[in-house]
């Protein structure tokens, strides 16, 4: 047996265990719930399923409560269409997620501010209003919902005017 080969014999085992160890601590580090809170200060979104029955669509208050910064995809006849939910202020807000520009359909939450996950742009999160940004003549169109029980109620109509307002620039 060579010196590389009786190397590679006492280094391998040690690797290998490393490498498991690691495994191990990640798996166990992601099992539980996560705070969607990064060290930045960002609100990462979640994502959630939405339910949609005839002309409505309907997501829950309580998951977007909990997660603070929810996005969720409505099919309609046009394709896909992202929309993020947000708590801020004791207030929920609804709307379209799409960066035309960059072609982002995630932001995150961090104080006011929606920002683009893609481009960095950023929004105020209470009029959807550009700030700063590659993509600040695209604000964030907002969209009128319900609240029934636990459930955000909103229209398909609405939705895809308010995603379709968002792919124009200048129109919150």
């Amino acid at each position: 047996m060579n010196v590389l080969s009786r190397a590679l014999t006492k280094i391998l085992p040690i690797v290998l265990g490393v490498t498991l160890l690691f495994l191990a601590v990640s798996i166990t580090a992601c099992s539980g719930k996560s705070d969607n809170t990064q060290s930045s200060g960002l609100i990462a979104p979640t994502w959630i399923q939405a339910e949609v029955a005839d002309n409505s669509v309907a997501i829950s208050l309580s998951e977007v409560e909990t997660n603070r910064m929810t996005h969720f995809t409505m099919n309609a006849s046009g394709g896909e269409m992202d929309f993020m939910a947000y708590e801020l202020g004791g207030k929920t807000y609804v709307r379209a997620s799409i960066c035309p520009p960059c072609y982002s359909r995630s932001f995150s939450l961090k104080g006011d501010t929606l920002v683009c996950d893609t481009c960095g742009t950023s929004f105020d999160a209470k009029t959807g209003s550009g700030i700063k940004g590659a993509c600040v003549n695209y604000p964030k169109a907002s969209v009128s919902y319900t609240v029934d029980d636990d459930s955000i109620v909103m229209k398909v109509d609405g939705l895809v005017t308010t995603y379709n307002n968002t792919l124009a620039p200048g129109l919150p």
